[in-house]
C-alpha cells in the first residue's frame, strides 16, 4: 500500500511540472504581436502600419488651353492642373486614390497689366467644395468635389486597364451604368493621370492600411506685367502625395512642382504656345536648370526627392518643426547637404495632405 502511494505521488509531481513548463506556451486567441510581448528596441507590427507594402504614385497634367487675350473683357491666364495620388498593391491594383485639381486663373488687361491679387489664396477645387458651383449646372445634383470622389473611390480595386476601359461618349463622359449616377463631369483627364500615377508609383514604405493624402498649394506671386519684355501670368503649385499610419506618422511621401507661365504682349496679347506640353520639375529633371547654380551641385528633383525620404517616420508637428534660416531654407545639418532649396512650400503642402488623408 505504501508503495502505491509513492507512486501516485511521483505520478503528480511530474505531471505537475510538465504542465509548470508549458505555461509560457500562447494560448489559442492571444496576440503574440501585442505590444506587450515585443521584445526591447523591436517595433510592433502596430506600430509599422499595417497590410501588406503598397506603392506610392503622385501624377500631375497642366493645360494652360482656355487662356485667352485681352480685349473688350480682361485677358486670362488659366492653368488647369489635374493632380492624383494612388496607393498600388503587388498586382497593380488601386488600394487608394485622391483626386483634386488646381484652376488657377490670372486676369490681365489689354495693356498687359496683372490685374489678379498677387497675393490671393487660390484654393483647390476639393478645398472650394461647395463654393466651386458646379452643383447648380449637374444634371445629377453633384458638385465637382463629389463626383471627384465618387470617380476615385470606383477606381479602388482596379487595374489601370480595368480604368482607360471605361465606356466613355464622345465628349469624354461616362457611359458606364454604374457610374454615370454619380460622375458627369469629362473624365479623359482623370483616367490619364490615374495611370501616369500608378506607373509612378513607388516602393517608399506605406502599408495598405495607411491614410493617403493629397494636397496642392497654389501661388501666383511670381506674375508680373508686360514692359520691354513680356508680362508674366504663373501659376506656382506645390504637390504633395503622402501617406501615414494609424500614429500619424508619415509613411511615404512624394513632392513635385509646377511653374505653369502664360506670357502675354503689351497689348494684352497671349504670346505663349497653349498648346504646349507643360512640365513639372520633376518631369523636367536637369533640364530645369536649378544644378548649375546649386550650391551643393543637386538638381529641384533631387532636392525635393531628399526632403521627401527625411520626413518619412515623423509626425506633421516634427515636420512642420524643421529648423530653417530667415529665409526658409533648412539648417538642420541631417538636411544641409541634400536641400538647399527654400522648404515653406514643402512643409505646407505636407500639413494640408494630413488633413485631407483619408
Amino acid at each position: 500500500m505504501k508503495k502505491l502511494l509513492s507512486l501516485v505521488l511521483v505520478l503528480v509531481l511530474a505531471v505537475t511540472f510538465v504542465t509548470g513548463c508549458g505555461s509560457t506556451a500562447t494560448q489559442p486567441g492571444t496576440d503574440t504581436n501585442s505590444a506587450a510581448s515585443t521584445a526591447p528596441g523591436t517595433t510592433s507590427n502596430t506600430e509599422q502600419g499595417t497590410g501588406d507594402a503598397v506603392k506610392t504614385g503622385l501624377a500631375v497634367i497642366s493645360t494652360a488651353g482656355s487662356s485667352t487675350d485681352a480685349g473688350e473683357k480682361d485677358g486670362l491666364a488659366e492653368v488647369d492642373s489635374v493632380a492624383v495620388a494612388v496607393a498600388v498593391d503587388k498586382d497593380g491594383k488601386i488600394v487608394k486614390c485622391a483626386i483634386d485639381t488646381a484652376q488657377t486663373k490670372i486676369n490681365f488687361s489689354k495693356e498687359g497689366k496683372v490685374l489678379s491679387d498677387l497675393k490671393a489664396e487660390y484654393k483647390s477645387k476639393q478645398e472650394l467644395g461647395a463654393d466651386y458651383g458646379m452643383k447648380k449646372a449637374s444634371k445629377i445634383g453633384k458638385e465637382w468635389f463629389e463626383q471627384a470622389n465618387a470617380f476615385a473611390d470606383y477606381a479602388v480595386g482596379k487595374t489601370v486597364a480595368e480604368i482607360k476601359g471605361i465606356a466613355v461618349n464622345q465628349e469624354g463622359i461616362t457611359t458606364d451604368a454604374e457610374l454615370s449616377t454619380s460622375v458627369t463631369i469629362h473624365i479623359s483627364d482623370y483616367v490619364a493621370a490615374v495611370e501616369k500615377a500608378v506607373n509612378n508609383a513607388k516602393d517608399l514604405g506605406a502599408k495598405a492600411g495607411d491614410k493617403l493624402g493629397l494636397a496642392i498649394v497654389t501661388s501666383i506671386s511670381g506674375s508680373k506685367d508686360a514692359g520691354e519684355n513680356d508680362g508674366l501670368a504663373q501659376a506656382y503649385s506645390n504637390y504633395t502625395a503622402t501617406t501615414f499610419d494609424a500614429s500619424g506618422k508619415i509613411t511615404s511621401c512624394v513632392i513635385d512642382a509646377s511653374q505653369s507661365n502664360v506670357n502675354f504682349s503689351k497689348e494684352g496679347k497671349i504670346t505663349s504656345d497653349l498648346k504646349a506640353q507643360l512640365q513639372t520639375k520633376d518631369e523636367l529633371g536637369e533640364a530645369y536648370g536649378m544644378k548649375k547654380a546649386s550650391k551643393i551641385g543637386k538638381e529641384w528633383s533631387e532636392q525635393a526627392d531628399a526632403f521627401s525620404k527625411y520626413v518619412v517616420g515623423k509626425t506633421v508637428d516634427e515636420v512642420k518643426g524643421i529648423a530653417v534660416n530667415e529665409e526658409g531654407v533648412a539648417t538642420a545639418a541631417e538636411l544641409t547637404s541634400s536641400v538647399t532649396v527654400h522648404i515653406s512650400d514643402f512643409t505646407s503642402v505636407i500639413e494640408k495632405a494630413s488633413k485631407s488623408a483619408k
